[in-house]
């Protein structure tokens, strides 16, 4: 078992754009210290919650911070961003990074985003984006010019050499391409299937344990599209998590801190909005009123003592049947930072060790 981090990134809507960007990446310089193996970046325009529109800037000034972590978006909103211009930007940030960059790529699900960029989410239309913009990077990064592409979203030309010496010649370090990864959130996720279909690292968003698990069928779904043997070490599972000397520490400093604020201003409504709620329940009879802070701390958070929090986790992983790594989830502790840093440093010494023995075997290895 592996432990890795995931960040909106979230911070409260007071704080400074600048102030959280830094607060965003003394977290990465931390992690990178503690031993995780890679940290993921989203990118989102209209919500003051999650209010980083650029993940590839703060990226690049971590891996120059940071020295053995990879680094990715989690991800570009392809449906918002030109295919060959991303193509081109990717490249070079995948040669900055020496070779340490994830590129993680999302379809969008923000309707205010959507509005922004006039994109239509509702009938799927950002999904499909999403497939001919990633068609359109690979084909930039993998096959040489000249050759036009008329799709249904973007024209594109890779031209020969022109004035003999003009051509493109930009191309990621990692070969074919740096590793791609891809978040989901529904039973039936799109995203879910693409990588499947294609091999990429499926990411399952911070839900319930029990309605995750279903998730795992998306990816292999897609997988057999293409022949494909999913394999759930490549798995990644986010969740919230806080780990502190004590189970009645950490919940003070989760529920009653700025865990507790962020998921009781922004998320809980904002799923409730969506009418998504059922994605944090144990139990479909739940009512939607009682899902609140308490019950999500209770039912879908990873929070205690080191012990409990190793305990939590061997139980998500029995009840969904195993996977790679776990993706910490990400929080704004700019008002009391060394509570953080200790709940990283206790996932990084203390939990990692106890839970080291989840390896879930190859498809090929299960009888």
């Amino acid at each position: 078992m592996k432990f890795g981090y995931f960040t909106m990134p979230s911070h409260p809507p007071e704080r400074g754009l600048k102030a959280g960007h830094d607060w965003d990446l003394q977290t990465l310089r931390w992690i990178d210290e503690l031993g995780f193996t890679e940290a993921w970046i989203g990118e989102h325009h209209t919500a003051p919650w999650e209010p980083h529109p650029a993940p590839d800037l703060l990226i690049a000034q971590a891996l120059l911070q940071t020295k053995n972590i990879r680094i990715g978006p989690g991800g570009f909103c392809l449906p918002y961003h030109h295919p060959a211009e991303l193509a081109n930007r990717v490249a070079m940030l995948d040669h900055l990074s020496e070779g340490r960059l994830n590129f993680g790529i999302a379809a969008s699900g923000l309707p205010s985003d959507w509005a922004m960029f006039q994109v239509d989410g509702m009938s799927g239309t950002n999904r499909e984006m999403t497939r001919e913009s990633l068609d359109i990077i690979l084909k930039m990064w993998t096959q040489p010019g000249p050759w036009q592409h008329r799709g249904k979203f973007w024209n594109v030309d890779k031209p020969d050499t022109m004035f003999e010496f003009l051509k493109p010649h930009l191309a990621p370090l990692q070969r074919p391409h740096p590793p791609i990864g891809v978040a989901g959130l529904s039973k039936n996720s799109d995203t879910l299937k693409l990588a499947g279909e294609r091999g990429y690292i499926p990411m399952s968003l911070n839900l319930n344990p029990g309605y995750v698990g279903s998730h795992w069928d998306a990816v292999e779904a897609g997988a057999a599209r293409t022949g494909r043997t999913a394999n759930r070490r490549d798995w990644r599972l986010v969740r919230e998590i806080f780990v502190a000397d004590t189970d009645e520490e950490a919940w003070r400093l989760a529920v009653e801190g700025p865990m507790g604020r962020m998921m009781r201003e922004y998320f809980l409504p904002l799923l409730s909005a969506f009418g998504f709620k059922e994605y944090l329940k144990h139990h479909p009879d739940v009512p939607d009123s009682d899902v609140t802070v308490e019950y999500c701390a209770r039912h879908n958070w990873l929070i205690g003592s080191p012990r409990t929090v190793a305990q939590k986790i061997e139980k998500v992983y029995e009840e969904v049947g195993g996977f790679g790594q776990v993706l910490v989830f990400g929080f704004d502790y700019v008002d009391n930072p060394l509570a953080w840093h200790n709940s990283l440093r206790l996932i990084a010494e203390e939990v990692a060790p106890r839970v080291a023995h989840l390896q879930p075997m190859p498809a090929a290895m299960v009888a």
